[in-house]
């Protein structure tokens, strides 16, 4: 009987965030890049992919699409599969063509030709290429040799090193992908890795194991045979290695064509993680629920007796008797210092909000499919462009508000803010990508493609959403006090525990504690090898910490104005996202305490990234909690009668 090694591979498909700021991060960085961005491939030419859910008939040629190789500890750090020393030719030799039954017509593949990709393949880092491999529909081969050659101490070294960092490879039949690993070590040491004695084992043998269904191609997994392993452990021998491989075609009966992805879904993720998800965010949503609760009732108490005390003071008592929050109503409609820069947070905050919140129900809605790879990468650089709008609208209805005049600045700030430092990021992380011949650095036709999507679409809707609120907007702030020439003193002895730093940390750590469980299964997706699916849940949860990021900057936003202190704008904005703060940290902590992640490589896109996604969370939330803060500071100065 075959002993057939399974790979136990499951895909890692990236998160919208992570590929957002990819994405934009790219198109800021197109320029300085552009000479440097090219990966030299081995073949110009580009052929079409094979369409999902090709009709077969019986011999009808099924196409192999190789794709990337990489370490299985980092997800991002991938190279093409012709960079190891794999077979680019099919052997005509009379062993083959003995081995092979002659009732099956020849169906001749050239290999290392480049296959059309989709904008979000490429900046997933995909690379496909076709294979070899002759395959044809519903044709059983028992085993077939592909090509026979002798590795030399070069590609010997190529093998080796790739087996010690557990190297897997991937490769596509139609858009159903499958894994496997490139070898296997013997009697290795954890710590001190090859010893004396260890063996290094090469194996190429593949088994294709396809899956029909009324004519079509619904199930794909490739395995490796132990019992064909090529010992390879001494470099500097000369060795003659046989690559083959063999195909069954199985009867899937109960998987039809539309739901050929659900076996992905099922292979690891959701079995043994579903019900630990729903009790993480009921967890949460309890959590978020008494503490809103709480509040609400807190902040209602007081406000009551603070509008009763208010109220039933005569004019002769009033002064002396004023204190509080009160105290300061000359002074806290006050505009912030920095205004220009203030609003464009406020409006790329906005913007990001509701980009993310417009990609989550595009997954949920099924217009963007959860299971194609890219789909969900394309989604997020359209919408972003689109929401461009939003952003530069919402800065400069803000910054007029509050009697500011170069609004253009305020725009050109607001376009910026967020790619801008992302873009720094990237061209950091593509060059390093770029010297280690990685997948990972974006070509050249891509960066091209972002390029155009930025300066034709994001810019030029972000300059009208602008000119809108110029023209258009209404640029009445309305506040309901009047606010005095000269700004009152603020009371500088107070309480540590009502002091800058301590409301900071308390407005992080709250919203972080409600989403802390699902954080890490979306860490495990982004840089592991799980695939998310649950975007209701995720949408939900994002939802709760918009919500709860909100309430605990209002709450401290009371404390801050009972002590007396005006200078609420940039301080409501900090609060609230310092949420992004505490993901940051986290991400430090999953680096080093859940990930087996390492080297140059894969270390600068995670830290560089995630300080971009960190970024992202802190415009969003401040941004949240700055409009909730607003309405709230309106409203209690609004009830009360000032001088």
């Amino acid at each position: 009987a075959r002993k057939i090694r399974s790979s136990g591979l499951v895909p890692h498909h990236h998160h919208q965030s992570t590929i957002m700021v990819r994405s934009i991060a790219a198109v800021l960085a197109a320029a300085a890049l552009l000479p440097f961005s090219a990966v030299p491939t081995a073949d110009a030419r580009k052929i079409r992919r094979v369409k999902a859910g090709t009709s077969y008939k019986t011999h009808d040629p099924v196409h192999i699409v190789v794709n990337k190789v990489g370490p299985f500890n980092n997800p991002t750090e991938t190279y093409r599969y012709y960079s190891l020393p794999y077979c680019h030719t099919h052997d005509d030799d009379e062993e083959a063509l003995a081995a092979l039954d002659t009732d099956i017509p020849r169906q001749k593949r050239e290999a290392r030709l480049q296959q059309k990709q989709r904008l979000g393949e490429s900046i997933a880092g995909d690379r496909r290429e076709t294979a070899p491999f002759e395959i044809t529909f519903k044709d059983n081969i028992d085993w077939r040799l592909l090509c026979k050659t002798v590795l030399g101490p070069d590609e010997l070294t190529k093998f080796k090193d790739a087996i010690h960092n557990s190297y897997f490879f991937e490769m596509f039949v139609e858009d159903l992908p499958m894994w496997g690993y490139v070898g296997d070590v013997s009697d290795e040491d954890v710590l001190l890795g090859e010893v004396e004695g260890s063996k290094t084992y090469l194996f190429p043998h593949l088994h294709f194991k396809l899956g029909t269904n009324e004519g079509n191609i619904v199930s794909a997994t490739v395995t490796t045979d132990s019992d064909r392993r090529v010992d390879i452990t001494d470099t500097n021998k000369p060795t003659e290695v046989q690559f083959s491989y063999s195909v069954d075609w199985v009867w899937e009966k109960h998987l039809p064509w539309k739901y050929r992805m659900t076996r992905y879904h099922d292979s690891r993720f959701l079995p043994s993680s579903f019900e630990i998800h729903w009790l993480s965010i009921i967890n949460s949503f309890v959590l978020v629920l008494l503490l809103t609760a709480f509040l609400t009732i807190i902040l209602m108490r007081v406000l009551k007796n603070d509008f009763s005390r208010y109220m039933e003071l005569d004019e002769e008592t009033m002064e002396e008797e004023e204190s509080g929050w009160k105290l300061i109503h000359g002074d806290v409609f006050r505009f912030p210092e920095n205004s220009s820069l203030f609003c464009a947070a406020v409006g790329t905050g906005l913007q990001l909000m509701l980009c993310t919140f417009g990609v989550l129900i595009l997954a949920l809605t099924g217009a963007v499919s959860t299971t194609r790879r890219g789909s969900i990468l394309a989604g997020c650089i359209v919408v972003y462009c689109i929401t461009s709008f939003i952003s530069g609208y919402a800065s400069t209805n803000l910054y007029l508000k509050m009697n500011g005049k170069a609004w253009t600045r305020c725009v050109l700030l607001a376009a910026t803010l967020f790619p801008l430092p992302v873009a720094a990021v990237f061209m950091i992380v593509n060059t390093i990508a770029l010297g280690h011949g990685s997948t990972s650095a974006l070509p050249f036709g891509t960066i091209f493609t972002l390029t155009f999507l930025y300066a034709c679409i994001s810019v030029p809707l972000c300059v009208f959403g602008g000119s809108m609120a110029k023209n258009y907007g209404k640029h009445d702030f309305n506040a309901p006090t009047r606010t005095t020439k000269v700004a009152r003193e603020i009371p500088t002895e107070v309480p540590w525990y009502r002091g800058r730093p301590f409301q900071m940390i308390i407005a992080g750590f709250l919203p972080f504690s409600a989403i802390y469980i699902e954080l890490h299964y979306i860490f495990a997706s982004m840089w592991g090898h799980q695939i998310y699916t649950l975007f209701g849940i995720l949408l939900f949860a994002f939802i709760l910490l918009v919500i709860v990021s909100s309430f605990i900057t209002v709450a401290l936003l009371y404390f801050q104005l009972a002590r007396e202190d005006h200078r609420w704008w940039w301080a409501t904005f900090i609060n609230g996202g310092m949420t992004g703060v505490f993901i940051y940290v986290y991400s430090v902590f999953y680096y080093y305490h859940r990930s087996g992640m390492s080297g140059l490589l894969q270390s600068s896109f995670y830290f560089g990234y995630m300080a971009a996604v960190s970024f992202g969370f802190f415009l969003m939330l401040g941004s949240a909690g700055f409009y909730m803060s607003l309405a709230f500071v309106k409203h209690i100065y609004g009830r009360i009668k000032c001088d």
